[in-house]
Parts: structure tokens; sequence; C-alpha cells
């Protein structure tokens, strides 16, 4: 499936497109059937997060191009901010 970001980004507003973004931690973790991903990147404070079915490659110092829209997640009574990941890609 190739999806164009900016078709993406024109049809759903709340989307954010990034390109050219180093990653600089990248985290795998298996919950259920699910690989669950975090990635944090360059000059950004807050999580990237998004789901795989089979164990992805690490992406650390990768540049990656990242489709994404802010989210809350809520833990023992906290809210969290994360950015959502609808579609990532080696640049």
């Amino acid at each position: 499936m190739n999806t164009d970001p900016d078709k993406l980004v024109k049809k759903h507003e709340a989307l954010t497109h990034s390109d050219m973004r180093v990653v600089t931690s990248h985290v795998q973790r298996e919950k259920d059937d699910w690989f669950l991903n975090t990635i944090m990147v360059e000059d950004c404070d807050v999580p990237f997060k998004y789901k795989r079915k089979k164990l992805y490659k690490n992406l650390k110092g990768q540049r990656v191009n990242l489709t994404y829209y802010p989210d809350v997640e809520n833990i023992a009574g906290l809210d969290f901010d994360y950015m959502k990941v609808v579609r990532i890609r080696i640049a």
C-alpha cells in the first residue's frame, strides 16, 4: 500500500507530516499479538508510538518520514501526551 502523505494530510486535518527526522531512541515490546514500537526523535520531547504485527528493525540513528497526530494516554490517573504514528518510512 503506497500512500501519499500530502493526500492524507489534506483529507485528515489533524494529521501532521514531518520529513527527515532523526530517531534518537527506538524501543519494541510485545503485547498480545502486537509489537508496540516507541520512538523518540531529535528536538522533540514527546514519544511517537505505532504498532506492528512483526518485529521491526531498529531505527535508532535512521532518518524517517512520519505522518502522525497528537493523542493523550491516561496511565494511573495521569495524562501523558504522545504522537500516534499512522505512517512511517525510512527516508
